[in-house]
Order: structure tokens, then C-alpha cells, then sequence
């Protein structure tokens, strides 16, 4: 039996790529990656935001990654679809026509596609029809149902106004609305607000039997362990990096041991928060350092030379944070800190 076999959650890692250098992606350690995260039971989510989509890893990439991941038929398998291969000034029939270039390409890939926002169509959407026109379109061709991803302006600021309005009670009207006209072609909503709150109150208006994936680095154990009136499965890009002690502790939650998994996820939660602190959407160079210092790449390195954009201290931080989260090795991760430290 398989660890996500013993999980009451469904639980994807938003996984990063490993760069062979600035512009091109070193395909046999990255998928090395994803075989560790199908070790220890979770999905991956395939070229989302945490393999640098839309900051490095442009669309005939992602494509390649999404075919060879899948192609592995390792373990449960999600992946991005957007608008990111658009240029220049487009409008609503050009943002439809780019999604469902990409929704083919993911659907024949025999991935579960996750409609990603799209910051084309925050440019040009004028109101909430025009969303509606364009995921209404989507999902009248999905052929199984999808996952909807609810991007944050933390993680891109491109998507002020998502959904058709500024205001996040407006646009949450305006999101379920479209799930509730269509709701046997959606399997869940990935929301990635880090707002607990907002997070708990939307689940709780899901039709039956759509799901909530939590995209909240800062407050997932508690939304994942859920109340009395449900919980949210996951998809994390904290997950990779923490892998190891998140399959521990979903273990134990699955078999009623709230108090340990708790006990087993507090430490990740302040790495979590300083990984994804502002500005949130560089969280992919600690998320890379991570894995560097644990062995599963032989340079700190991200494609667009993206290892630049935290500081030292950052990662000196991240490092302490990572030991004490027991996701590192601390010697080697020691050893290897030193060498960079002398080659800087």
C-alpha cells in the first residue's frame, strides 16, 4: 500500500524544475524530483507557478514537462493550463483559443488539467460575463472534470481584478457562479489567497462534491486538518520541499491523530511563511535552495538566473528553519552552504 493509499486527503506538491542552466531544464533530475514526491505518496502538480511559470519556464517547455512527467505514470499527476504562450494585445477569442491549445495538450498528456489564471485575460476581461464566457467555454470541452485555480495578486500581481471585480466578496460570487452552473466539470477550486478565513467560507459554498484545494502556504495544516463542517485537500508549493514530513503527518491524520499530524506539520509552518514572505513570488528560489541543500540537485541554480532574487540572509534563514523542520540533513546541508558561501 502506497502512502497516498493511507491518506484521507488528496494532496498534490506544486513541483519545482531543476535548471541545467539559465534557459534550459536538466530533464533527468527533474523528473528524479517528481519520482521522490510520488515516493512519499503525493500528486505532483505539473508546471504551475512553483516550476516557474510565467517567470522562466515559457509555454514549449512547460508542454515538454507536462508530456514527460506524465509519460512516467509514476503516481497521480495534475497539470497547468494558461494563456502564456500569447503575445502582444489579444482579446477574449484569442485567450479562449490559447487555453484550449493548452487544455489539448494536457488532456492528451493524460494529466488533470488545472485552469491556471490567466493574465491576458485580467488585461482584457471588461466584467464578469467575459469570465464566464471563457471558463463557461472551457468546460463545456473538458473531457473529465478540472481543477480552477484562483491565483492571489501576492503570488502575481498581473492579476489584480481576477473574476471581474476588486473586491475579493464580488469576486468570490462571481468565481462560484461559474463553478455552480457547471459543477460536474469541476473536481475542485485551488485557491491560493493566503486568506484562512475567505478560504473556510468558500469551501463551505462548494456544490457537493467539489473539492478545496488549500493553495495557503501560510495556514495549511489547519485547513487541511479542517472542522466540523470539512476541509480542504491540497495543492502546496511548500509541499516540495517538505515532502517527507508532510507524508508523516497526513499519515497520521488519516488514521484520526489530529494532535500528532499538528505536532509533526508546526515546524514547517514558520519555514512556509518566510519561503513565501513578500515579495511571495520569488517563494521558487528558497524552494530551489531547499533542494539543493538536500541532495536532490548538484547546483543552486533556477532557469532565468532566478537565485539571484533572495538574499543571503534570506537563505541563511530558510536553512535554519529547514533544520529545525527536519527536511534537511544538516550536516551535508552544512557542507554544502559552506562551499557556496566560498564561491560567491
Amino acid at each position: 500500500m502506497s502512502s497516498q493509499d493511507q491518506y484521507n486527503r488528496i494532496v498534490f506538491a506544486a513541483a519545482h524544475v531543476v535548471a541545467k542552466d539559465e534557459r534550459t531544464v536538466d530533464w533527468d533530475a527533474t523528473l528524479a524530483f517528481r519520482h521522490h514526491l510520488w515516493s512519499h505518496g503525493l500528486g505532483v502538480a505539473e508546471a504551475m507557478d512553483t516550476a516557474q511559470r510565467g517567470m522562466g519556464l515559457d509555454w514549449p517547455t512547460a508542454a515538454e514537462l507536462i508530456r514527460r512527467s506524465a509519460a512516467e505514470k509514476a503516481g497521480r499527476i495534475c497539470a497547468g493550463v494558461a494563456t502564456d504562450h500569447l503575445t502582444g494585445e489579444v482579446d477574449l477569442d484569442d485567450v479562449l483559443n490559447a487555453y484550449l491549445e493548452q487544455l489539448d495538450i494536457v488532456q492528451e498528456a493524460g494529466a488533470q488539467p488545472v485552469l491556471m489564471c490567466s493574465r491576458q485575460l485580467a488585461a482584457c476581461a471588461r466584467g464578469p460575463e467575459d469570465y464566464e464566457k471563457v471558463y463557461g467555454t472551457l468546460l463545456d470541452r473538458v473531457s473529465e472534470p478540472v481543477v480552477l485555480h484562483w491565483l492571489g495578486t501576492a503570488f502575481d500581481p498581473a492579476l489584480e481584478g481576477y473574476w471581474g471585480s476588486t473586491e475579493v466578496a464580488q469576486a468570490t460570487d462571481n468565481f462560484l457562479a461559474i463553478i455552480a452552473a457547471r459543477p460536474d466539470k469541476v473536481d475542485g477550486v485551488k485557491v491560493s489567497l493566503l486568506d484562512a478565513d475567505h478560504e473556510i467560507g468558500l469551501r463551505r459554498r462548494l456544490p457537493a462534491g467539489v473539492r478545496c484545494y488549500t493553495g495557503d502556504d501560510f495556514n495549511y495544516p489547519d485547513l487541511i486538518a479542517g472542522d466540523s463542517q470539512g476541509y480542504s485537500d491540497a495543492l502546496l508549493g511548500i509541499f516540495d520541499p517538505i515532502a517527507p514530513v508532510a507524508s508523516k503527518a497526513l499519515q497520521k491524520l488519516a488514521l484520526g491523530d489530529t494532535d500528532e499530524f499538528h505536532r509533526i506539520m508546526a515546524p514547517t509552518v514558520p519555514l512556509s511563511r518566510h519561503l513565501f514572505s513578500a515579495p511571495t513570488y520569488y517563494y521558487k528560489t528558497g524552494v530551489v535552495f531547499l533542494a539543493w541543500l538536500a541532495g536532490h540537485q548538484e547546483r543552486f541554480l533556477l532557469l532565468d538566473g532566478l537565485e539571484t532574487a533572495r538574499s543571503v540572509e534570506h537563505l541563511a534563514e530558510a536553512k535554519r528553519l529547514a533544520e529545525i523542520a527536519g527536511v534537511i540533513d544538516p550536516d551535508f546541508a552544512e557542507r554544502r552552504w559552506q562551499q557556496w558561501l566560498a564561491s560567491r
